[in-house]
């Protein structure tokens, strides 16, 4: 395949997508709402609140950036990233004085993952919104 045959879309202006994107991120679903999809919008907001909401009721452990050697940096970091991509679920909680420490249990450990779980359905969210303001997605 030659490089005349792809098609290459331009670039959406970093200020048309920018403020959606991080209105996607703070509120989940927001961004869809915003852009009139109200449909999906529900579905994610009520998805990812739940998600979290579930992870808090198990009384999962909000990750903290931890350094030591390269796989607990990985883990500690991108868990910490993912709770922090949950938006304003994850800053009320942390506002609020929400701290469970580590504790053996599956159930803990399973709040845990729904809290990760939850930023990561946002993260997901925020792609779409950008998408569709790229006019990449309809």
């Amino acid at each position: 395949m030659s490089d005349q045959s792809v098609k290459k879309q331009p670039a959406a202006p970093v200020k048309v997508w920018l403020p959606i994107v991080l209105f996607a991120w703070i509120l989940p679903g927001a961004g869809h709402f915003y852009l009139r999809r109200s449909g999906r919008a529900l579905l994610l907001a009520s998805a990812i609140t739940l998600t979290f909401l579930f992870g808090i009721m198990m009384r999962g452990a909000m990750f903290q950036p931890m350094s030591g050697d390269l796989l607990t940096t990985i883990i500690y970091t991108g868990g910490f990233i993912s709770d922090v991509m949950s938006g304003i679920l994850y800053l009320l909680t942390v506002w609020l004085g929400y701290s469970q420490p580590e504790v053996a249990g599956h159930v803990h450990d399973y709040g845990t993952k729904f809290l990760v779980a939850a930023g990561l359905m946002n993260v997901l969210a925020m792609v779409d919104v950008f998408e569709i303001v790229s006019g990449r997605k309809s």
